[in-house]
């Protein structure tokens, strides 16, 4: 029992699980702040130019049932939202990232001999090309 705690400690205190639980946290408060987005200024405004009620319903017969569309309205607007927002999100992420590679790739490369040193260097290879023959 105390490996398997102690398995679990480290797993649970690695980089990328803390990493990812804030993520869900920061995404779940984000879909809030998504849903009262589209609930209190999106919803308001397609109801002023269509004139109709967002979160409408319509009765299924005489069940008392309803079909609530303007829900599953809302509900896709908030997705579209929240998938627009990841994906810009991601392109500004991967765009700062091949920023920072692209840094390191320069720093990594050898800079290049002055254009002396590499004629130098030629005259000298065929001056040994030369005392050989």
């Amino acid at each position: 029992m105390k490996k398997f705690l102690e398995e679990f400690k480290a797993f649970a205190l690695k980089g990328n699980v803390m990493d990812m639980a804030i993520g869900v946290i920061i995404g779940a408060a984000f879909g809030d702040i998504v849903k009262a987005f589209t609930d209190d200024f999106i919803n308001p405004i397609i109801a002023a130019i269509g004139g109709a009620e967002v979160h409408g319903m319509t009765e299924i017969g005489n069940t008392g049932s309803y079909i609530l569309w303007g829900d599953f309205i809302t509900a896709v607007i908030n997705f579209l939202i929240m998938a627009m927002c990841v994906f810009i999100m991601m392109k500004s992420v991967n765009a700062l990232m091949n920023i920072g590679r692209k840094k390191k790739e320069e720093e990594e490369k050898p800079a290049e001999p002055p254009k002396e040193e590499v004629l130098l260097t030629e005259i000298r290879d065929l001056l040994k090309a030369q005392a050989k023959k």
